[in-house]
This record gives structure tokens, C-alpha cells and sequence, in this order.
């Protein structure tokens, strides 16, 4: 057991300075609790990689050491890195009764199921982990089921909001748990951890109830078929364009295996209420009028190969948009996506659709507290030192002064970047200036061996299955194909197939590419142009080149 003489030591090897990847760990002499696991997803430029995971080498190296790791909430920035993560760290995951169930379909996929040891919480509860207890506090967020923390030590109690906001009318269960917040700042808060994503946001976000009326009006409203995209994990969103659908007489298609499996676990678990025979089958679905048809589906971020997206470019498999056809945007573009979204919107619009989007027209709502809820937070918890978490820097510099304003000592509150060690004892809070490798783990496929440093990735790929470079031109102002695929292949086989394949591999991009529509980008032409040929040589050949599109547009 660590003496309580020891400093608390916290280290974020995800999260801080950016949006995704949230892994925080509390250090305090032999002990250390691990908070939240999560994922981001590749930027754009990140050819071949599907997923980036936080480097958990430190943690790895005290795998002795780590008593457990602990969940605020079930969305993929906070859990989507553990199926990478515990088969190199193998303790128990504590969580609610949601973030557990969309935690189990991964785990499952991965076949790590049976051996990974889960631990079933409720609000309320606290399980001792070494020196730390861990308490789980009830709060709203746009999942259900989301919790704060407060880390009970032997120098004082840590509060962690999670993700959060204060959402007086919840779609799902009671509003967040103020009292006991209000309680824990009276007793004294040594320190507090809170989510920084909207810090630079002002007011108060309104409540997820909010959006519920404008996805009626307009699923209501609609002479034709509606597709409402937002995320597969934001349930709340899900069960009141659900229920909007029913009201309106309306049968609903989910598209994506994600959101199937996430509306089932909800399902399963009580968070999500569905009439019977409301959702059908994409069979189902051809039979039934436009007019009594909603379709969910993801891609409200521009994500070059998401079900919109694909719709919007006139390639998915099962849904083609009509002239005159709904779509809701039931989400606002993160920092990075703006290009992404607004290229689904141009050819949305390019097809005929009507289109409604974000907050402006009142069809989302964040899930992050603004300054006016981050200001009651810290008003109510009254914490002695403060650390920003959960954004990108200028998210923590905004929130860090926001404490300041609030009543924390200047030289008590901190805002770091991941892999900074911060060090907290009884002469107070500071920035040691030691720091730990924090960088980007590459994931593309779904086991570990394949989370390594993408050129030793690439390198491996080259050597054991070869490359195939594709050329296309394509006339800027119409995407028109001008000239191409050329196809060249160095290292996959080498005898008298080689001819025949490439050939028809070159039919195959032409006619794909032939059915994407205009102003498509190249990041779509590039993404497209890679899965099909992936499929098709994986298919014909049990290999996997490396494949390199490249597009030159005159």
C-alpha cells in the first residue's frame, strides 16, 4: 500500500491539445488508475491508417502497477483504444451499464471477450483501487449513462467531469448530480479535472430535448424519404429521430454495422425505446412509400468512405437520393472537417436534396459544457489547484483563464500537453518538466501488430505483398475522368496472370470512378479508388499491396 506521504503525479497520454485519444493516469506511490482509453480518427493525410490510439509503453512498463482503468462515458474517444490496449495491459475496466455494452461489441469483434475482466458500476458506487477510490458520479452528456469522478486520495479528493454539460431535461434519465458536486466542493476538492471543449463557447449549450422538436417538424413535414446522419453512439439523438419517425408514421433503415450494433446494446439495456416493426430491413425497406421511410445513417462528417458520404456521391450500394428527398445534418463539422462536410454538402444539393444542418437550424445541440456551465463546475467544486483537459490548447489556455477568473490562484492552475508530467504535493500544483513519449500509434487492420509507427508499417507491407500505384487525371471544374487508371505493379505475383489482372483491375477503377459524382475531391477519389482495389486484389490474390492512389486534376 503506498504511504500517504507520496505526491500525486498525473499524466495524460492522450487528449490534451487535441480532440480524441483521452487517456489520463493518476500516479500515486505504488498505485496507478487509469482514466478513459480512446481513439481518433486519421486526418486526411494519413494515408492507409484507420485508426491513432495513444503510445501506452509507460503504462506498460508499470503494468504491475495499475490497479485499473476506469470510464466516464462509452463514446469511442474515451473507450475505442482498449481492444489495442488490454492485450498489453491486462487489469480490469470499470464502467457503467452503457459504456460496458458498447465496450462488449468491440471486445467481441476483437475476440477478447472472455478474457478481459469487466466490472460492472452505477452512479453512486466507488470501488477501492489501491490507494485511489474511485466514486462514479452522475452527469449528462450526449450518450446516456455518462459519469464524473471523484478520485478519492490520500491528499485529497481529484474531481474529473468526464464529458459533460448540465442538462436540466435530459432525453434519458435525471439531470446531473450537482448536489453531490456541491457536497464534495464543501468538503473540500484538492483538484479539478474538467473538460475543456467548449471552453472558447459562451453561455450555457442547450439541453439534447432541444433538438427533438425540429427533427419532428421536419421528419413530419417531408413529402419524401428522410435521412438523418449523425453519430452511431449518440443514442439520445437516435431515440428522438426515432421516435419523430414513428409519430410521423414513418419506418426507419439504419445503415452501418456501428450503428446497428450501438442501437441494439441501447436497446438491450433500456437507453433507447423502439416501437415494434419500426426498424426494417434494406429488403423491407424497397417496399415501403418514400413518404413512410426515415433513414439513419452516419457520415455527418464528410468521412470520405461513411454511409452519406457515399450516398451524396452517388455510390452506396443501398440507397440512392432522389430529387426532392430530406436530409438532416444532425451535427456541426469538428475543427478540421469543414472541407469534408461542405463537399457532402455540395452534392447533396448537386442531387436535388433538401438539406438541414446543426445548431443553426436547430438539429443539434453539443454535448460539451460553454463557459457559463464550466464556470458552475468550478463554482460548485471550488477546487484548490485546476487542470484543463479534453481540447485542443487554445481550448485548455481559454478554460485555464476561466478558473483564474473564478477563484483559483494563478500559479494553481496548469494547462499542459500530453506526455507532461504534473506533480501535486502539499506545496502545490507544478509542471515537473519531465515528460514521457505520447505520440501516435498507427492501427490499420484490428490486431495490435499492426498498431506500430506507420513507415515500419509500410515497409513491412512493400516487402510482403508489393505496391500498385494508380493514376487518374480528372478535369478540375467537372471531376470528369480525362484520362486513365494507369496501373503500375511492382512485387504482388509475377507470371502469366499478371497481364489479365491488371487489366481488369483497371475496368474495375474506371467504371467506379465513372459513377462518383462531380466536385467529389480528391480525397474522395483517392479513398474510393483504394478500397475497391484493395478488395478486389485481397479477392483475386490473398495479398494486401500497398496501395498508392494518385490524382492529378488539369
Amino acid at each position: 500500500m503506498s504511504g500517504s506521504g507520496a505526491p500525486l503525479r498525473l499524466l495524460a497520454l492522450g487528449g490534451l491539445g487535441e480532440i480524441g485519444r483521452n487517456l489520463l493516469t493518476l500516479e500515486h506511490g505504488d498505485d496507478i488508475v487509469v482514466v478513459d482509453c480512446g481513439l481518433m480518427f486519421p486526418e486526411a493525410e494519413m494515408l492507409g491508417v484507420d485508426l491513432v490510439i495513444p503510445d501506452v509503453s509507460w503504462l506498460v512498463e508499470r503494468r504491475d502497477r495499475v490497479r485499473g482503468i476506469v470510464l466516464t462515458h462509452g463514446h469511442e474517444d474515451h473507450i475505442g483504444a482498449l481492444p489495442y490496449v488490454l492485450p498489453r495491459l491486462d487489469v480490469p475496466v470499470y464502467g457503467t451499464d452503457l459504456a460496458l455494452g458498447l465496450l462488449r461489441n468491440k471486445l467481441r469483434e476483437h475476440r477478447l471477450l472472455d478474457s478481459t475482466t469487466l466490472r460492472r458500476v452505477q452512479p453512486g458506487d466507488t470501488v477501492d483501487l489501491g490507494s485511489i477510490s474511485v466514486e462514479w458520479i452522475h452527469t449528462t452528456h450526449s450518450v446516456p449513462d455518462a459519469c464524473a469522478l471523484a478520485l478519492h486520495t490520500p491528499l485529497g479528493v481529484v474531481v474529473h467531469s468526464g464529458d459533460f454539460k448540465v442538462d436540466q431535461a435530459p432525453v434519458h434519465g435525471e439531470p446531473p448530480d450537482l448536489a453531490r458536486l456541491a457536497r464534495l466542493g464543501d468538503e473540500g476538492v484538492l483538484l479539478l479535472l474538467s473538460d475543456s471543449t467548449n471552453a472558447d463557447v459562451e453561455g450555457m449549450t442547450p439541453s439534447e430535448s432541444t433538438v427533438g422538436p425540429a427533427l419532428r417538424r421536419l421528419i413530419d413535414g417531408a413529402t419524401s424519404r428522410v435521412l438523418v446522419a449523425t453519430f452511431a453512439s449518440n443514442i439520445s439523438r437516435l431515440q428522438q429521430a426515432i421516435a419523430a419517425a414513428e409519430d410521423a408514421g414513418r419506418r426507419c433503415l439504419v445503415i452501418g454495422r456501428s450503428m446497428v450494433n450501438n442501437l441494439r446494446v441501447a436497446q438491450e439495456l433500456g437507453f433507447l425505446t423502439v416501437e415494434p416493426g419500426t426498424l426494417v430491413s434494406p429488403r423491407q425497406a424497397e417496399r415501403i412509400p418514400d413518404r413512410e421511410l426515415c433513414i439513419l445513417c452516419t457520415g455527418a462528417q464528410g468521412e470520405p468512405l461513411s454511409a452519406l458520404t457515399r450516398i451524396a456521391s452517388a455510390e452506396h450500394p443501398l440507397v440512392r437520393l432522389r430529387p426532392g428527398d430530406t436530409v438532416v445534418l444532425s451535427a456541426n463539422p469538428i475543427p478540421g472537417n469543414e472541407e469534408a462536410v461542405h463537399r457532402t454538402l455540395n452534392n447533396l444539393h448537386r442531387l436535388g436534396a433538401r438539406v438541414h444542418r446543426g445548431s443553426a437550424q436547430g438539429v443539434h445541440t453539443s454535448g460539451h459544457a460553454g463557459r457559463e456551465e464550466l464556470r458552475l463546475l468550478l463554482t460548485l467544486c471550488r477546487p484548490r489547484h485546476f487542470l484543463p483537459v479534453h481540447g485542443e490548447y487554445r481550448h485548455l489556455a481559454a478554460h485555464r483563464e476561466l478558473a483564474v477568473a473564478t477563484g483559483v490562484a494563478p500559479g494553481s492552475a496548469v494547462a499542459v500537453d500530453n506526455g507532461a508530467v504534473v506533480e501535486l504535493d502539499g506545496s502545490g500544483l507544478r509542471a515537473t518538466g519531465e515528460r514521457v513519449a505520447a505520440g501516435y500509434v498507427y492501427v490499420d487492420g484490428v490486431s495490435l501488430e499492426h498498431a506500430q509507427d506507420i513507415v515500419f508499417r509500410d515497409r513491412r507491407q512493400l516487402a510482403e505483398d508489393g505496391l500498385i500505384i494508380v493514376h487518374v487525371v480528372v478535369e478540375r471544374s467537372t471531376g470528369a475522368l480525362v484520362a486513365g487508371p494507369e496501373l503500375i505493379c511492382r512485387g504482388l505475383i509475377a507470371d502469366s496472370r499478371t497481364g489479365a489482372l491488371i487489366d481488369e483491375a483497371q475496368v474495375r477503377v474506371h467504371q467506379t470512378l465513372a459513377h462518383l459524382a462531380p466536385d467529389a475531391g480528391w480525397v474522395a477519389w483517392q479513398g474510393t479508388v483504394h478500397e475497391v482495389l484493395r478488395r478486389f486484389l485481397y479477392k483475386r490474390t490473398r495479398r494486401r499491396p500497398l496501395i498508392l492512389p494518385l490524382v492529378t486534376e488539369v
